[in-house]
């Protein structure tokens, strides 16, 4: 059954390639790395590239992982070398994406990926604005977790406000913080930590939870999120995309769904938002997780989803694409 769902994934996936050559404008140049780790999250699987990896202009492939038998808690943190050593591997891979000129995707794999994802993006390019689209606001530190899983702390780790307070740990020595609090924006929260609270006050992070997208209502919210982003200057877009973001009744086959989420609508309204500021340079899809379908249904939805929120960030509208030079055949 698991076999033949996978198939059945890769087969629909097929169609963003064919999608992603028939837009107009254009769409960008992409290039896909395929991140199929999980162990920031307990009992995760790594499925979804092979749901989604089809979906490339240029595909670099799925990244390998050292599997590392001797990984203990470090306290009550899970999994941190592992995490340390894969994130690295994923930072240069990124890094080596945009010094090709592409557009990153990252493929997922769980959201402990965006701290070599969003690093190897500013290693190539510089100063970076994050839109990070999620039921939660993953910025507890090592010392404010309460499950001990690295996929609710990457914030923490990228954030050049909060490094003395991530402390020293294996395998992450080659990552130094590279983004500052004001240049994120998070959107769909619904379920934040106490510890996590505090910290998004305490710097000042612009949100947008769900209470502010029911009451505001997307457009608007993504009309304030690029405002606020472009008086801080131009800087290159970085979407870290957390599939539990929309509500469970359209994604349901992820780790940690939460009621209440977007809906189908107001999801694939962000990527076309963000595709038409021009300033999107990479993008997170993570926490696709087919293993967690209940039904063959729950994964066709959740895999469709995702693919139509790839194709937002690459220029398909809803009202429809041509190719520029298509002409009315004459009878």
């Amino acid at each position: 059954m698991r076999s033949a769902r996978t198939l059945r994934q890769v087969q629909v996936a097929v169609t963003v390639q064919r999608s992603l050559h028939h837009q107009h404008p254009p769409a960008r140049s992409a290039g896909i790395v395929g991140a199929p780790f999980s162990k920031g999250q307990v009992r995760a699987r790594g499925q979804a590239p092979r749901a989604l990896v089809r979906c490339a202009v240029k595909d670099y492939g799925n990244l390998t992982f050292e599997d590392m038998s001797r990984d203990e808690p470090l306290g009550l943190l899970k999994s941190v070398r592992a995490v340390g050593a894969a994130n690295q591997k994923l930072s240069q891979a990124v890094r080596a994406v945009k010094e090709d000129g592409h557009t990153a995707v990252v493929l997922g794999g769980d959201h402990s990926l965006a701290i070599g994802s969003i690093h190897g993006h500013s290693a190539a390019v510089g100063e970076l604005s994050v839109v990070w689209v999620d039921a939660h606001a993953d910025i507890n530190t090592p010392l404010t977790t309460c499950t001990g899983n690295i996929h609710g702390q990457p914030v923490s780790y990228l954030l050049h406000e909060l490094r003395s307070k991530v402390p020293v740990l294996p395998n992450f020595s080659w990552l130094k913080p590279c983004v500052s609090a004001a240049d994120v924006v998070f959107i769909g929260l619904r379920d934040v930590d106490p510890a996590e609270h505090y910290i998004l006050k305490m710097l000042g992070v612009k949100t947008f939870s769900m209470s502010e997208v029911d009451q505001l209502g997307v457009a608007r919210v993504m009309e304030e999120t690029c405002d606020y982003l472009s008086a801080r200057g131009k800087k290159p877009i970085h979407l870290s995309y957390d599939i539990d973001a929309i509500d469970p009744s359209v994604a349901p086959a992820t780790g940690t769904p939460v009621v209440g989420g977007l809906t189908y609508r107001e999801g694939v309204y962000i990527t076309e938002h963000l595709c038409q500021t021009g300033l999107l340079s990479a993008v997170d899809l993570v926490e696709v997780n087919p293993l967690r379908g209940q039904t063959e249904e729950d994964v066709r939805s959740t895999v469709s989803t995702a693919i139509d929120l790839l194709l937002g960030c690459f220029g398909r509208v809803r009202e429809g694409n041509h190719l520029p030079d298509y002409r009315l055949p004459k009878p």
